[in-house]
């Protein structure tokens, strides 16, 4: 029984205030060795904040800290390293100019007496490793030219390599494909069965059941509850988590339209090939493939951000001139990017600034912005998708990852004019109840006319939110589905080329 040990990590009692924020109130956790430990709540609930409490980013305000039954303070994160905790964080840490083998082992590289790097054993040990997660890449390939779920792997070995006692894993899946996750799920149980101590943080609940023995709930900064994973049913989870009803289920409105607002002809990067499709006004166009797959890029090309090979794209009759996002935007097309901490936000500015920068042309009488009517559509977005903030003027960057891809959407939503909406993983890192509330929006605004391209690695999310389907393949589209005959089965045989 776990009460009959020692916990590898004890919680007792947190409390952390920001301005304007009570992130956290009187948190009670604990996590022993051999266990995976699921930490669930909304976006804004404290899953992110009792991290960095853990890893040594933040001093609590109030509270105590245990590492096997002795007080511990955390001061700063090698405090934390010190006492063998080690966090894979949501956000990408991977440093691109370096390789493979430097960024797993970043911070102890192997080194011989005269402190000159091992080369030799530095690719031997990342091998070792890669092999472990049965990754099948060059260990002195450059991480510059990985895809984002590659990177997030070298991210979760850099951890793994530093062979720590208390690991956490904030979103690990979020870019992976699932034979990744099935890998990673393998290590998991193997570290488990090593007896390190893991919490383990998704909003994938199909995750949490299949790899944690306890699940803890946070809601408003509060431990709501705690308990084994076998007594939770999904739908009692969702109901600690919100607080709510939620209503899951997402049906989409039928729409009928003829209109041709977006026509792409030969269209060829050094990432894409031949890419030919119409889209049209009120239209939700769903692109499906594997990781790697040409998701990203397809859309990359479409905005003008990689620089076009060949071919046309005319948008509501008029041609769009080659790698140009500003004319791009000028003309009607906004994008959602998948790494929204590279491209999506603006992380020194204000929410309020976030939420308006694509929509200030609007705001502008003469030479004046009209700050009321910036104030005000601001607020219209944070109300409208719950965004969870103190403030219109704080910070994004101290925003949840899920507040933060809200407020992007918002931004875009903002936009008068706006013909056509690429938006790349949607809800990558975003709670049940977001989910819910960006299907709505999204098919909300198809209902209103907008054009809408959805790349998403989740199959269930292009079928339940599309009316019609391609499926990418090598960077070349190798299907095409109605929504009435597109199945999981069908998508997956299109994007393994079977």
């Amino acid at each position: 029984m776990l009460n009959d040990r020692i916990p590898r990590l004890q919680l007792a009692g947190i409390h952390k205030r920001f301005p304007g924020v009570y992130a956290l109130r009187d948190i009670e956790f604990d996590l022993y060795d051999g266990e995976v430990h699921a930490l669930l709540g909304e976006n804004g609930a404290g899953k992110s904040t009792l991290i960095n409490v853990i890893a040594g980013n933040y001093i609590p305000d109030e509270g105590k800290i245990y590492v096997q039954g002795q007080e511990t303070t955390f001061l700063k994160p090698d405090d934390a390293l010190k006492h063998g905790v080690a966090v894979v964080y949501q956000e990408l840490n991977v440093v691109d100019t370096l390789s493979i083998a430097e960024n797993v082992f970043y911070g102890h590289l192997p080194q011989n007496s005269c402190g000159l790097i091992r080369w030799k054993k530095l690719y031997e040990d990342t091998e070792r490793i890669l092999k472990e997660f049965a990754f099948d890449i060059d260990p002195k390939a450059m991480v510059s030219t990985l895809s984002i779920a590659h990177k997030q792997m070298v991210e979760i070995m850099r951890v793994y390599a530093r062979n720590p006692s208390i690991l956490i894993f904030d979103e690990p899946t979020s870019s992976l494909a699932p034979q990744e996750i099935d890998r990673l799920m393998e290590v998991i149980d193997k570290m488990r069965a090593k007896g390190k101590a893991i919490v383990y943080i998704s909003h994938k609940l199909d995750e949490i059941f299949r790899i944690s023995d306890r699940i803890t709930v946070l809601r408003d900064g509060q431990h709501v509850i705690t308990d084994k994973t076998e007594t939770f049913t999904e739908q009692s989870l969702i109901h600690h988590m919100v607080g709510r009803k939620l209503d899951e289920t997402f049906k989409k409105s039928e729409r009928n339209s003829d209109k041709i607002i977006l026509e792409v002809k030969d269209l060829s990067t050094e990432k894409v090939s031949n890419i030919n499709f119409s889209l049209c006004a009120g239209e939700v166009l769903g692109v499906s493939g594997l990781m790697g797959s040409g998701r990203t890029e397809l859309a990359y090309a479409l905005y003008g951000i990689d620089p076009r090979l060949s071919g046309t794209i005319t948008l509501d009759g008029t041609l769009l001139p080659p790698s140009n996002p500003e004319i791009s935007v000028k003309m009607g097309m906004g994008l959602i990017p998948e790494n929204r901490r590279e491209f999506g936000i603006i992380p020194g500015d204000s929410v309020q600034n976030n939420l308006n920068v694509a929509s200030y042309s609007q705001l502008v009488n003469g030479f004046v912005i009209n700050r009321k009517k910036e104030t005000e559509n601001a607020q219209k977005m944070v109300d409208a998708l719950s965004i969870k903030t103190p403030t219109l003027q704080q910070r994004i960057a101290n925003l949840s990852g899920g507040n933060q891809q809200k407020a992007i959407v918002g931004r875009w939503i903002l936009k008068q004019g706006l013909k056509v909406l690429i938006v790349d993983e949607p809800t990558r890192g975003i709670d049940v109840g977001a989910k819910a509330e960006i299907y709505a929006l999204l098919d909300n605004l198809a209902n209103q006319g907008m054009a809408i391209i959805v790349m998403s690695s989740e199959m269930q999310e292009i079928l339940s939110m599309c009316d019609r389907i391609l499926v990418i393949r090598s960077g070349k589209i190798s299907g095409e589905f109605q929504h009435s005959e597109a199945t999981q089965e069908k998508l997956l045989r299109a994007a393994v080329g079977v």
